[in-house]
């Protein structure tokens, strides 16, 4: 666990150059600081967006399970000069919408169970999901001879990249069709499906709301403070360094001379809303340490005047993404939507009598 002596988190209100961020239009240009400094050294970039992002729809089915419920196969295409394609599913509930949308590119696990399906329609959304594999392989070797790899060499980008890149070509789509509300749609991952969905919505503003489940170390989680049996950036760089670009391993050992720590990442979601939630048994996804991500980018958002829009939700247990953290994140999603405001208590602080692990506050905004 983190001591008293811990370095300190980076301070996303002081520019390279040591100026303070004193206004909205400082914090716009700082943003773009944070961004250059995480998104190259921790992720190698993002893959390019092509020029083209189609979504063709092969089938149509009623879901007699689901009164009326319609359950669409459809073909996410990007090209013409960089071909390439993978699936994403829709269960649509009935009427005309539009509807806002829950997506996931966790459908190779599928933590979204049928019951988990079924609470998603009935609260009026619809669950759209791809299987994140099928841009990047995940089987613990390095391969950049398959998925998007071939037709997107550019920049060194890992899997993480790879798999946010596949949210934004199915938002790319998800906004073409009429009964989509594009201006609601919420992304949601975990582990390192969690990992995914941070990128992801700190790098397309599209996204009206990120949720990440045990994310852990390269998602919520803290570099510089870390819990008991917590993974650190020499677990992440050793058997699933693909996940990551190349030049993270440079600071196994030295995560304090990193040039920023998670909660620069949560900053640039903001002022989108953003949920974490945590196991308390799940050491190893440093639920300690994200509460101190967590903390830091509150002052972000306590900056830009929406507090209320960054949520972090503790459990008992271990780590899955169960019914519990699937239901957090729809009244957390219901309430930021306008849809209906639930009595659950977020941000409830189980590590209260920890420190802060930054000095530095928010600056009073102009």
């Amino acid at each position: 666990m983190a001591s008293l002596h811990s370095p300190e988190l980076p301070n996303p209100f002081q520019f390279n150059n040591g100026r303070p961020v004193r206004s909205i239009d400082d914090w716009t240009q700082r943003r773009l600081e944070i961004a250059d400094a995480i998104i190259p050294l921790e992720y190698g970039g993002l893959p390019n967006t092509p020029h083209v992002t189609t979504g063709e729809i092969l089938h149509t089915v009623t879901v007699h399970t689901v009164p009326e419920a319609q359950f669409i196969t459809c073909r996410v295409q990007t090209g013409p000069d960089r071909p390439f394609a993978f699936l994403m599913t829709l269960l649509v509930p009935a009427g005309k919408g539009p509807y806002p949308v829950i997506l996931t590119g966790d459908a190779c696990w599928r933590y979204a169970t049928d019951a988990v399906a079924l609470e998603v329609i009935r609260r009026g959304y619809i669950l759209a999901q791809f299987n994140r594999v099928e841009i990047a392989t995940d089987v613990y070797r390095p391969d950049r001879v398959s998925g998007i790899y071939p037709g997107y060499p550019e920049r060194e980008y890992g899997a993480l990249s790879a798999w946010a890149w596949g949210y934004h070509r199915c938002v790319d789509v998800l906004s073409g069709f009429d009964f989509v509300d594009p201006k609601h749609i919420a992304i949601v991952g975990h582990s390192r499906g969690g990992k995914t969905t941070l990128l992801a919505g700190a790098t397309d503003p599209r996204i009206a709301l990120t949720c990440a489940n045990d994310s852990g170390a390269g998602g919520a989680g803290c570099f510089r403070f870390q819990g008991p049996e917590s993974e650190t950036i020499k677990d992440l760089t050793g058997i699933i360094d693909y996940w990551f670009g190349p030049r993270l391993k440079e600071f196994v050992g030295r995560e304090a001379n990193l040039p920023f720590d998670q909660h620069f990442l949560k900053a640039l979601i903001a002022p989108r809303p953003l949920l974490t939630c945590e196991a308390l048994g799940d050491l190893w996804a440093n639920p300690t340490g994200t509460r101190k991500t967590h903390l830091a980018a509150r002052e972000v958002y306590r900056f830009l005047g929406v507090e209320k829009n960054l949520g972090i939700w503790f459990r008992e247990g271990n780590h899955t993404h169960g019914w519990d953290d699937w239901m957090a994140f729809l009244d957390f999603t219901d309430g930021q939507f306008g849809r209906k405001i639930h009595p659950r208590q977020f941000d409830i602080d189980p590590f209260a009598d920890q420190p802060l692990g930054f000095t530095w506050r928010a600056p009073n905004s102009q």
